[in-house]
């Protein structure tokens, strides 16, 4: 009796291959149950990706100017927001990218390092602290105690005052505004081409996300360097290379210079913005993408756990505080609804490493527009404000107020929390005050009696 020809069958096994990953990554994401597809997710996720990219070349701008090496801070930022993204996309399985947070890093830069004067080592070295607690309060499931005991009006003051805090970074960058003697802050030459360009490309991505173009904020940054070569003397250094080192910035973070007594605001300001930040996008994502259970997300401690240890990793590469992206909306109304579309993310964020040379091409005034829409964006959480509640209200404008105005966003937090309380000891509503409020407004004025160059 003759042998079957293994060559007469010659499909036998290749069909088995694509069902076998199929199959792989059905048991990973379950992609059934949540009425997905490999295909739609993989959309979503390049969906997702071109509406954050920008990230990639704000984040090495906004840092350099505290003196990092911009080079290794691109490296960072896309192998941070890998990191975090894969361990979202395959520990929680959640259709929700991370990356180094806008705001933070303005924060990290220009509050911390330049205007308090820590070196950016000490600072990544905040950075690394803040995301430990972030992690013990994830283990030990403390966050809704922390969260719940915070005011919503200074919650979402704090969003809106880190918006006003990136405009005038943002408009500052532009050369739109720029410092008088006589008046604090004037106009600036709106005759140079930095100011013109930034105008320019700040209307192109307003007009293009209205229109509800992908990746509106990144072609407003491309546009404005491409603009730039014609109009402001940018000079062209390619495309593709191989990734710049990472050497300069990783492991140089200084946890004991992160734990002298005049950092602990700083430390205290990372926290409880990473913790408001990521548990407001997880859920409002998960929202949108229909995630929720009885208004709660199932996994929630596990995306939260992989934000906090994203924030950690970050601060070994060489970035400041890692976070949730709202922009993982776009991806989940593309209809990403498990951890592949982050997966997918996490992948081009690695694929992005190869193109720092155009990174290094883009001017400061080119990434501008995109801090200034973000900041306009941000301002939207003012509406959740009770306007009718004067108690409320002022410790909320006062918060948001006071980041641009002192240029801090530790004083702008710092402001809120001591008037809250003292306006509702004076009105006699002391016992409506969490505790939270009272330990952290007591740890502020501490701060400003005792460390007040800090």
């Amino acid at each position: 009796m003759s042998m079957p020809d293994p060559a007469s069958k010659p499909g036998t096994s290749t069909p088995a291959a694509p069902h076998a990953a199929t199959s792989l990554l059905e048991r990973l994401f379950r992609l059934r149950e949540h009425h997905t597809d490999v295909r739609t997710e993989i959309l979503a996720g390049i969906t997702t990706f071109l509406t954050m990219a920008y990230i990639i070349f704000v984040n090495p701008s906004i840092l350099g100017d505290a003196g990092m090496p911009k080079d290794a801070v691109f490296v960072a930022t896309c192998v941070a927001a890998a990191i975090g993204t894969l361990i979202m996309g395959f520990y929680a399985n959640y259709p929700i990218a991370m990356a180094p947070g806008m705001g933070l890093n303005a924060y990290f830069a220009y509050t911390v390092v330049k205007g308090m004067g820590f070196p950016w080592e000490a600072a990544l070295g905040a950075v690394c602290i803040s995301g430990c607690l972030f992690l013990l309060v994830t283990l030990f499931r403390v966050r809704e105690m922390i969260v719940n005991g915070i005011p919503h009006s200074i919650r979402v003051a704090i969003t809106a005052g880190i918006g006003l805090f990136l405009a005038i970074v943002a408009l500052k960058n532009a050369g739109i505004v720029t410092a008088s003697p006589a008046t604090l802050v004037t106009i600036g030459d709106l005759h140079q081409p930095a100011a013109v360009l930034a105008i320019v490309g700040f209307f192109v991505i307003v007009a293009l996300d209205h229109l509800r173009v992908k990746g509106a904020i990144l072609i407003g940054i491309l546009l404005t360097t491409l603009l730039s070569f014609a109009f402001a003397g940018n000079t062209f250094h390619g495309v593709f290379s191989a990734p710049p080192p990472l050497s300069p910035t990783l492991f140089k973070l200084d946890i004991s210079a992160a734990l002298s007594i005049g950092i602990i605001n700083v430390v205290l300001v990372f926290f409880l913005v990473e913790l408001f930040d990521a548990t407001g996008t997880l859920m409002g994502v998960a929202n949108r993408a229909g995630l929720l259970k009885a208004g709660k997300m199932d996994r929630l401690n596990k995306a939260l756990m992989a934000d906090s240890t994203a924030i950690m990793a970050g601060s070994f590469l060489g970035t400041s505080s890692t976070t949730a992206y709202i922009e993982s909306a776009s991806g989940v109304q593309a209809g990403g609804r498990t951890g592949l579309t982050a997966v997918t993310v996490a992948v081009l964020f690695l694929a992005a490493l190869f193109i720092a040379p155009l990174a290094g091409t883009v001017p400061a005034y080119a990434t501008a527009p995109a801090l200034l829409y973000v900041s306009c964006l941000m301002l939207r959480e003012l509406l959740e404000i009770d306007w009718n509640d004067v108690t409320e209200v002022v410790p909320a404008v006062m918060t948001a107020l006071g980041m641009p105005f002192t240029y801090s966003v530790a004083n702008g937090v710092a402001f809120g929390f001591i008037s809250y309380a003292a306006l509702k000891l004076l009105t006699g509503r002391a016992r409506s005050v969490p505790l939270m409020v009272w330990i952290i407004a007591a740890v502020f004025i501490f701060k400003f009696y005792y460390l007040p160059g800090h």
